[in-house]
């Protein structure tokens, strides 16, 4: 009995010097502090967060990932809930979403999970994935982008799409985040809210694009009727686009234009990796050797024309920027010190936060400032 109280004693000893020694229990306390502050007030968020896939968040990797942002400078995750493959990881009892058939459990108490990371002080953003569907367009090939000659359409990577001008596609879509938004998840993420760039674009049929709408002007109508219903359910919107929005002076060809997103959502998250600039950007040979500058560069520029639309349109509330970037290897070994260089031009660009990516979900920790 005597050796069991000693025992008793020793485990509640080092429970104690956890608190007051090594402060274990801070920054979960903090986080989950200004976590609380933005629920209650509904105060813009300033995420540091990674992206996670729905396997991931599935298995014993998610507490590696809670971990992390635990002991890092992060405070979100992004979960995807439809990827490009189509399929809704956890059960709804949504009718046009169970009439599809898209759904695939792999997390099997989604508000638990939620939960769980809101309990820690983490921010959880659901990812969807709107016109890249390997999915819905094989069970719903009316809605489905077709090739010249019979058959889907599909991209470089053998994935099929959507038609983006498509009501019917707007509204599936719709009621995946209404879904999201009943689970608990704090904010709702747009990724592939575009036209195809991959792939022979010139093969293909689009059964409700009527070519003659521009292409840009599509995607600004989706934005504004998934704004239009979604934002009166108070939970945030956000859009993903590519880095070169920032700074081009078209639509890419794939309808993203800057100005046509910013009045509809409360974030824009230009996805600014440098590995994804062309040979001879700002000068540059490789610009993913050169994360800082190429990164800069899009903030300043996109911060300005932030403030020339605000200034020409006073009323309306514009999103802010906050960018994903680059953590895998491409282009350049993107080790601790590229992390740090982006989050650099991140602070020094005027950006409101950032999002990492990793599609294996590994990052690196030692580009992450300790808590």
């Amino acid at each position: 009995m005597k050796k069991d109280k000693i025992f008793l004693f020793l485990i509640l000893g080092l429970i104690v010097a956890g608190f007051f020694v090594f402060d274990l229990p801070r920054t979960i306390f903090e986080k989950r502090g200004i976590f609380l502050n933005h629920i209650a007030n509904r105060q813009p968020f300033y995420a540091k967060g990674l992206y996670v896939t729905s396997r991931t968040a599935a298995n014993h990797r998610l507490d590696e990932i809670a971990d992390l942002i635990k002991n890092t400078e992060l405070n979100a995750v992004v979960i995807d809930i439809k990827d490009v493959v189509g399929r809704i990881p956890f059960d709804t009892d949504n009718e046009i979403i169970n009439k599809i058939g898209s759904e695939k459990i792999l997390i099997k108490d989604m508000k638990g999970l939620i939960r769980k990371l809101h309990n820690e002080g983490i921010y959880t953003i659901a990812r969807i994935a709107v016109f890249e569907d390997n999915y819905l367009p094989r069970e719903r090939t009316d809605l489905a982008l077709k090739r010249v000659g019979g058959g889907l359409w599909q991209d470089n990577n053998g994935l099929t799409w959507l038609d983006p001008a498509s009501q019917e596609v707007w509204d599936y879509n719709i009621e995946i985040a209404k879904e999201a938004i009943k689970v608990g998840f704090d904010e709702i993420n747009l990724d592939y809210i575009r036209f195809p760039s991959d792939g022979n674009t010139e093969n293909i049929i689009y059964p409700f694009w009527d070519y003659k709408t521009l292409k840009k002007e599509i995607i600004r109508q989706f934005f504004e009727y998934f704004s239009r219903r979604i934002r009166p359910l108070d939970v945030p919107i956000s859009a993903d686009l590519f880095g070169l929005t920032l700074t081009s002076t078209n639509d890419l060809g794939i309808g993203q234009w800057l100005e046509y997103a910013l009045p509809y959502f409360d974030y824009v998250c230009p996805m600014v990796y440098p590995s994804h600039y062309p040979t001879g950007f700002l000068g540059f040979e490789n610009p993913a050797a050169h994360p800082y500058e190429v990164i800069y560069d899009g903030l300043i520029i996109g911060s300005k024309r932030i403030a020339s639309l605000s200034v020409s349109n006073p009323n309306l509330k514009l999103a802010k920027i906050r960018p994903w970037l680059q953590d895998f290897d491409m282009g350049a070994n993107y080790d601790a010190r590229m992390i740090e260089l982006q989050k650099k031009a991140v602070y020094n660009g005027g950006g409101f936060g950032w999002v990492l990516w990793n599609p294996k979900n590994i990052y690196t920790e030692e580009g992450l400032k300790r808590e």
